[in-house]
């Protein structure tokens, strides 16, 4: 596990707990988490930012070290998506950027088309691109091909901490995306970031379940203790399930053979 990063971009992560900035009571719980958490990775979105210093900047209460991921949360087509990217870069927040589309506003279900538009301008100028997706297989390959740094799929509805809902189609894209897979969206427990991993996840990006928890500081540790044993049993290849009992050791000829020594 020591060598074991994922790279995105021209960075490379050795924690694949990927956390966020919104739902905390108060910003002074975020850097605790933070250093909890070990997390490398932090969304933001842009409207939270204030470089003018007329309200609380949520950028002071991120450490250097941590890469920031500002998202484009309140888009709703690929163009206004675009714009805020562009506006990101533009206010010193890097080139990472987590496309968020979103047109459906009672269940907050990504745009999948409107996000291939996005990330195909966006990667063209040379940022990396996180997209938020339904998770849809062909879609996922258009990505790839547009340049996307990874494809990030939500395990269930943003917020909703319900788990791996769409696990099986999730698995599709682990098997079969060339680029990193980075569930996005839904997981609520240590336990389902756990078994994002062991799936073949390349991270998990954890929000709602560590903000809202009554200590986020400890929230934060539970999930990045869970995410890399999830990580260690992927990597150390799980046994595979069976339908039938398989002893452990041999069952037979044990009591009746030796039974005449004692």
């Amino acid at each position: 596990m020591t060598n074991d990063f994922l790279h995105l971009g021209n960075r490379a992560f050795g924690n694949r707990l990927f956390t966020g900035t919104g739902k905390f009571a108060a910003n002074g719980l975020i850097p605790k988490m933070l250093k909890a958490s070990g997390s490398q990775m932090i969304t933001v979105a842009l409207r939270r930012v204030d470089t003018t210093a007329h309200s609380e900047n949520i950028l002071s209460y991120i450490p250097p070290e941590v890469t920031l991921l500002p998202n484009t949360s309140g888009a709703r087509n690929a163009d206004e998506a675009v714009r805020i990217a562009r506006i990101a870069r533009a206010a010193g927040c890097g080139d990472f950027i987590k496309i968020e589309v979103i047109t459906d506003m009672k269940y907050l279900m990504p745009d999948n088309l409107e996000t291939l538009k996005a990330t195909e301008i966006l990667a063209g100028e040379g940022f990396i691109v996180l997209p938020y997706i339904l998770p849809d297989l062909p879609l996922a390959k258009r990505l790839e091909s547009a340049g996307a740094a990874a494809v990030m799929p939500l395990g269930a509805p943003i917020g909703s901490n319900r788990g791996l809902e769409t696990q099986s189609l999730i698995a599709l894209l682990i098997e079969n995306c060339r680029v990193p897979v980075i569930v996005d969206a839904g997981i609520g427990r240590p336990s389902q970031a756990a078994a994002a991993m062991e799936m073949g996840a390349a991270a998990v990006l954890v929000n709602t379940a560590i903000a809202t928890a009554s200590d986020p500081e400890a929230m934060g540790r539970a999930f990045d203790l869970a995410v890399r044993a999830g990580r260690t049993a992927y990597l150390a290849e799980l046994a595979e399930p069976s339908q039938v009992a398989r002893a452990s050791s041999p069952l037979t000829g044990f009591l009746s053979e030796n039974a005449s020594e004692f």
